[in-house]
């Protein structure tokens, strides 16, 4: 694929959409999972607008057209090329050069959102539940059939916040480094994970596990200058 056989040029640029999260307190992590997620403990952010969906190959086709990084490994491949499946194979470094290019085109504050606004949007306001919608994941969330690349998103069941495919379709870079420990030193208030590290935190679950969604709370990272096929992003506009 490339980004002519996108028809950029015949419309309008537009910006990911986002949803508006509430700021507040909640409880971080989980007692069930592994041994990253622990302690639960309070952690309380600001309000910020969160991608309601993770950032397609339409939307970053846009960003392509600058000439400011190369096409993805996957870009061409025929399982990955569809319009509205979320763009993979996109390192640490240039996630963030998106969000730059979206605050130079549609103004204000975009970036990747910390594990902490991650795991609170992807709650959706519910407090301990084992996944964004509640006790199960709905029916027809994730399909049941053997897939060769990520589904399109935006057609699933949204959380009480209003996000879609969170937890599924693909691990989502976060802004934060990554440190099994985090939790047993991080600030309460808009916690930002480490100072420094070898690894970028991620979350979310993946078009390529057996099980293709995974808890809120689950961790996961990734050297930020490495590319997976299910490794994708959501945006983050912050709120003045």
């Amino acid at each position: 694929m490339s980004v002519a056989s996108l028809n950029v040029g015949r419309h309008s640029v537009v910006a990911p959409t986002v949803v508006f999260v509430p700021g507040g307190r909640f409880r971080m992590g989980s007692e069930d999972g592994r041994p990253d997620e622990w302690p639960v403990h309070d952690a309380q952010v600001r309000p910020v607008r969160v991608g309601r969906e993770p950032v397609t190959n339409l939307e970053y086709a846009w960003f392509l057209a600058s000439g400011r990084v190369p096409e993805p490994p996957w870009w061409k491949d025929p399982a990955f090329w569809d319009p509205e499946q979320p763009v993979v194979g996109v390192t640490w470094f240039e996630a963030m050069s998106y969000c730059f290019w979206l605050g130079e085109t549609f103004g204000g504050r975009w970036r990747l959102p910390t594990e902490a606004e991650w795991e609170r949007a992807a709650r959706g306001g519910l407090e301990g539940a084992p996944t964004p919608w509640g006790p199960e994941v709905p029916a027809g969330e994730v399909p049941e059939h053997p897939v060769s690349g990520p589904w399109a998103a935006g057609r699933g069941t949204a959380n009480g916040f209003g996000l879609l495919d969170v937890g599924t379709i693909v691990h989502e870079w976060c802004f934060d480094w990554y440190a099994p420990d985090a939790y047993r030193t991080t600030r309460r208030l808009d916690p930002r994970g480490p100072e420094k590290g070898e690894r970028r935190a991620s979350r979310g679950g993946s078009w390529r596990h057996h099980v293709r969604w995974s808890p809120p709370s689950a961790r996961s990272s990734l050297p930020p200058h490495s590319r997976y096929a299910d490794y994708g992003f959501r945006v983050v506009r912050e709120v003045p």
